[in-house]
């Protein structure tokens, strides 16, 4: 199972599911299954990445990035 944490080169990918302790946060901030997201950039040391979706920009921490499962 393929994590938003663990995509390392951009491109657009499909949010399969979102799980854990920040799952509620996130899928208010509109990170919901179906959802097309992508990831735009990456602080220096990894995080945090700013990820595009629904036509915004929202920047993620690494633990919610491990929340979001992908396609």
């Amino acid at each position: 199972m393929k994590k938003l944490s663990d995509l390392k080169e951009s491109g657009v990918r499909t949010i399969k599911n979102v799980k854990g302790p920040e799952m509620l946060r996130l899928l208010e901030m509109g990170l919901t299954p179906g959802s097309k997201v992508e990831v735009v950039r990456a602080a220096p040391l990894g995080y945090p990445i700013e990820v595009k979706i629904r036509g915004y920009l929202l920047s993620l921490r690494e633990s919610e990035a491990k929340c979001i499962e992908i396609e």
